[in-house]
């Protein structure tokens, strides 16, 4: 892994925000509720919210992230460490590449990944329903952590790109990048929800986003099979 690897990771975080505000926009909307009940000395300043409930979230990614990155290294252990990182690339390439139709809305496969962790996630909503309405910090970073595992098919691709990076270190700062990409556009939705929601939903933007998500997928993919080719 080098820096342009965490670099790229931030930038997909970036352009996927559009379809971060779609799944996360909700919790945000709790988020918000709660902070206006600030002057009666029930909530928190919603900004101190949602910091406090995105610690959570990226730490639930980086968890993510580092476990599938100490499954890549296990197997890299146990076969040809050059060739299976490689294939790892690839197979990442191909699932960055779905995402990036994904955000666009021009393909949405992914959709059924996002069914397949729906399983998990029925088993931990009840729990996360627990700490709605948030009324102080610490609640939101309970809730971001538990909502750090809501179905997505951007998390689950970026996943198994994390699985290429061949250590827990490496796949946990993988997810933490493309978290931190995220960033961005979940504070803008707590702070500015109705204005962000009209810009994410045009088409045009949703198109440029995931376009340039295809374009690193590509790239992605042209340096990994030309990597494949060298070593066979």
């Amino acid at each position: 892994m080098h820096e342009f690897t965490y670099i790229t990771a931030f930038t997909v975080g970036l352009m996927g925000g559009v379809h971060c505000v779609g799944m996360c926009g909700g919790i945000v909307g709790a988020l918000s509720f709660a902070s206006k009940n600030e002057k009666s000395g029930v909530g928190s300043p919603l900004l101190t919210l949602l910091l406090a409930y995105n610690a959570g979230r990226l730490f639930s990614y980086s968890i993510a992230g580092g476990l599938m990155g100490a499954v890549g290294w296990l197997v890299s252990v146990w076969t040809d460490i050059q060739l299976i990182q490689v294939l790892l690339q690839v197979l990442a390439g191909l699932f960055m590449l779905m995402m990036g139709l994904y955000i666009s809305g021009w393909w949405m496969g992914l959709v059924k990944i996002e069914k397949m962790g729906a399983v998990l996630w029925k088993k931990i909503q009840p729990l996360a329903q627990t700490f709605l309405p948030v009324k102080n910090p610490l609640q939101a970073v309970a809730l971001g952590l538990l909502w750090g595992w809501l179905p997505c098919g951007l998390v689950y691709s970026v996943l198994v790109w994390s699985v290429s990076a061949g250590s827990f270190q490496q796949g946990a700062l993988l997810m933490l990048s493309f978290g931190l990409g995220t960033l961005p556009n979940l504070l803008a939705m707590g702070l500015f929800a109705n204005q962000l929601k009209q810009f994410v939903q045009k088409q045009a933007v949703r198109s440029l986003a995931g376009g340039l998500v295809i374009l690193f997928a590509l790239w992605s993919l042209f340096l990994s099979v030309r990597g494949l080719g060298l070593l066979l």
